[in-house]
């Protein structure tokens, strides 16, 4: 009597697919033995794709088949769950060649160890070798076929959910937010890797077994182009029609700032020295460092110049006489309440009167998108016609997709943003009020960070701090002072117009700044004679 084994496979690796498959075919298969009087000596089973050889239970059956010296017979359900691979079916076929195999049972098919029974064999397995890669092909096809219509492949990436019904991912109504603070804290400098993680685990982003992510999943999700409305497919780039959670704009300083934390550092601590990196020395221009020292039964914080590219004169200056400096010069940039509504109240006005260059932004913007879709048809005809090559190809395309994604992004902003000069201006009065706050309380990172945003040349010379306000922030404290105290009056400006002033001296300085109102960064390009009628 021939001994037999039986081998059962299915394909899926996962636990929740196809769980019946094993144990249906074994029912079967050992109710076939029974009645066919078929002696099964040992059984293999195991969930693994037949399209690629590897799978080590069926090479540990043709072992055991190879070492055997009487010939043995395999049962199965299907040729097909033998193999779909050539070197697997090819395998088969040899050791019935060499006589190891003598016969093959299935409950489906008929064989015999003939000429014939080989050929019928060979084309079994051919028939399931040309099934599996038909279906890759079929599913490649449709993969890129989604692809080029801008919808998302596969689940939804974290932020965003599948919507079964346009088969496509729209953003989840919680976890898009988190995503989306991620990338604007991060790229404010707010968070390292690790930190991010464990924001991300306190908010509810996790993993399946309810750990923090992993940094290469938040690496993963803060260099992916898909959250500002781009699909990246093996180094091609593609429009994605879904809901973007974040900018260009956004994405790119996100990506500055990664690539500025990529520099390896020479310590993993650090002390929390809040005014580091924000002064250099005024006498050799080197960096200004902090340090701890003891005195006076007490121990304190010192800056000082660290004196590394010449010799330096310079002392040391404590921490607390250079926070009253600091705090000092934030003074000097501090707009009062009364000031602030004013401003605010003219800024809403623009914003109501800027509907009508919108509308002839967008127009414009309009023009733009449809000029770069005639570009990417050129483009994509001239590579189907072999007049470019594909490297040249992908590089163009890459750049085309991005300058589109850009242009209507730049469109989606207008509705929300007004004309592009008022955030700007928003952002510098916000600044301009919040400043003196800031400066009579102890938070130094928030100290540093106005200072950097509203000064240049951050220095210290002679236990002095001294810096240059940058535009508009220099109108504040160049005419917060003595020419505060003109009176209202009837004046003419540079345009030989009759206009009324307050006491309030920042009008002055937007008289004589004479700024037209395309310009983004003078007080937000204000048009001087708008401020007159305040």
């Amino acid at each position: 009597m021939i001994n037999y084994f039986l081998y059962a496979r299915k394909s899926s690796e996962s636990e929740e697919r196809q769980v019946m498959s094993i144990e249906a075919q074994l029912t079967e298969l050992r109710e076939y033995a029974l009645k066919e009087k078929i002696n099964i000596i040992e059984t293999f089973t195991e969930s693994k794709s037949a399209k690629q050889p590897g799978r080590m239970e069926f090479n540990r059956m043709i072992a055991k088949i190879y070492e055997t010296k009487e010939p043995i017979g395999i049962i199965a359900w299907h040729p097909d769950r033998l193999a779909r691979n050539s070197m697997d079916g090819g395998q088969i076929i040899y050791l019935i060649d060499i006589k190891k195999i003598s016969v093959l049972r299935f409950p489906t098919f008929w064989f015999e160890p003939t000429p014939q029974g080989l050929l019928m064999l060979n084309n079994a397995f051919g028939q399931s070798k040309y099934y599996s890669d038909n279906l890759s092909e079929n599913v490649k096809r449709g993969i890129r076929q989604k692809i080029r219509r801008g919808e998302w492949i596969g689940k939804a990436p974290v932020g965003y959910t599948n919507n079964y019904k346009t088969r496509n991912i729209e953003p989840d109504p919680i976890k898009a937010k988190i995503i989306k603070q991620l990338f604007m804290d991060y790229a404010d400098g707010k968070y390292s890797m690790n930190s991010a993680r464990e924001r991300l685990k306190y908010l509810g982003i996790e993993s399946k077994s309810a750990k923090m992510i992993s940094v290469s999943k938040v690496e993963w999700i803060l260099t992916n182009p898909l959250y500002y409305g781009v699909i990246k497919h093996k180094e091609e780039y593609h429009e994605g029609k879904f809901e973007p959670l974040i900018s260009r704009e956004t994405f790119d300083a996100v990506q500055r700032r990664l690539k500025e934390r990529s520099q390896p550092r020479k310590s993993k601590h650090r002390h929390d020295f809040g005014f580091t990196g924000l002064l250099t020395c005024g006498e050799c221009g080197c960096a200004i460092t902090a340090q701890f020292a003891k005195g006076n039964g007490g121990t304190y914080r010192y800056y000082r110049c660290t004196k590394k590219r010449v010799k330096c004169s310079q002392g040391y200056l404590r921490e607390d006489l250079m926070l009253s400096q600091l705090r000092a010069e934030l003074q000097k940039i501090s707009l009062p309440d009364e000031w602030v509504h004013k401003m605010q109240a003219q800024i809403d006005l623009w914003e109501k009167e800027s509907q009508g260059e919108i509308i002839l932004f967008a127009q414009n913007l309009d023009s733009k998108l449809k000029e770069v879709d005639i570009v990417l048809d050129k483009l994509v005809n001239g590579f189907l016609e072999g007049i470019i090559d594909k490297d040249t190809y992908l590089k163009k395309k890459s750049e085309i997709i991005n300058e589109k994604q850009s242009l209507q992004q730049r469109k989606t902003g207008l509705g929300q943003k007004g004309l592009l000069w008022l955030e700007p201006l928003r952002d510098w009065l916000k600044v301009a009020h919040s400043a003196a706050s800031i400066a009579s309380s102890t938070e130094m990172n928030k100290i540093k960070s106005i200072l950097q945003k509203s000064g240049t040349n951050h220095s210290l010379r002679d236990k002095k701090i001294g810096l240059d306000f940058l535009t508009p922030y220099s109108y504040i404290s160049k005419y917060k002072g003595g020419r505060g105290n003109r009176k209202r009056m009837n004046t003419k400006n540079k345009m030989g117009e009759s206009v009324n002033f307050t006491d309030s001296p920042i009008w002055w300085a937007l008289l004589e700044s004479n700024q037209p109102p395309t310009a983004p960064i003078a007080i937000g390009g204000v048009c001087v004679i708008s401020f007159s009628v305040l």
